[in-house]
């Protein structure tokens, strides 16, 4: 007798966006997998998702809320019912067999959660990221995860609740990204079992070294810094590293890249101490 597949629910939050949905959605068709829902968090005061939708050979959940990516994903968490969640963007593509991949890593392997890397549309991906599997600590989650790339079964979902609405895009406070590193810290600490596998892709377009940006996930960084009570030398070591990176872009000549360092660097203090206020007053 066969093996049931497991499930899927896979929440996306969106808003603005319709060609990138669409080409999400085929992507998920093409996947050709059978138990899956895609829970769609429509944040945009139009009924472009309803046409979007339209007619796709998968169930479709269509919920919205208001703004906050975080605020979004929590509404799609009140829909979670599958064996595996995945909060995939609105702006990404499964490659064709991605789920079928997916599935057999958990199965053979009796993991908790699994992550993989992101690449462009013709398969490159930043330095950034780290090229050796490894399975998942607090302590080098940093380059082995991006939202888009995480699976996780149900129960963990249900132990370590929902997302933090201070963080993510949408959000008021200073470090609105990285969201998905807070929920990874807490799903680690909570004794889950999640494995990084570079040969596991999702394409998303690849982000510029803004320093706008730099200094946001820079905030991030340094807020999650504290709020998880990091030791000193974890906070020493993400400090300064992009301080070497400055210095290494400024021998290359290439003053782009340190003016990114440089945010970044300037972010992860100017979050790690606003923090403590932040923290003290909530």
């Amino acid at each position: 007798m066969s093996r049931e597949l497991p499930s899927f629910d896979l929440v996306v939050a969106t808003v603005g966006r319709t060609d990138e949905l669409g080409r999400f959605l085929d992507s998920i068709e093409e996947q050709g997998y059978g138990p899956l829902r895609v829970i769609v968090v429509d944040q945009n005061e139009d009924e472009r998702v309803t046409e979007i939708a339209h007619g796709r050979g998968f169930e479709l959940v269509h919920t919205r809320s208001g703004r906050g990516l975080s605020r979004a994903r929590n509404a799609g968490l009140a829909q979670v019912d599958a064996d595996l969640v995945a909060f995939p963007d609105d702006d990404c593509v499964y490659p064709a067999g991605l789920l079928e991949r997916v599935v057999a890593r958990f199965a053979d392997r009796g993991l908790d959660g699994l992550t993989g890397r992101a690449v462009d549309a013709e398969g490159h991906s930043s330095g950034s990221w780290k090229s050796d599997p490894a399975l998942l600590t607090d302590d080098n989650l940093w380059d082995r995860a991006i939202s888009f790339t995480i699976f996780l079964r149900r129960e963990v979902v249900e132990r370590v609740g929902a997302f933090d609405e201070r963080l993510g895009l949408g959000s008021t406070e200073p470090w609105s990204s990285g969201e998905e590193i807070d929920y990874l810290i807490r799903a680690v600490r909570s004794r889950a079992r999640i494995e990084y596998d570079p040969s596991l892709v999702v394409r998303h377009p690849v982000r510029r070294d803004d320093p706008r940006i730099g200094g946001r996930d820079g905030a991030t960084v340094g807020y999650l810094l504290r709020k998880h009570g990091y030791p000193v030398r974890v906070v020493a070591r993400m400090l300064v590293r992009p301080l070497g990176g400055m210095l290494a872009s400024l021998v290359r000549l290439d003053g782009s890249r340190a003016g990114y360092q440089l945010a970044t660097f300037r972010g992860r203090v100017r979050g790690y101490r606003g923090a403590k206020r932040a923290n003290s007053s909530a």
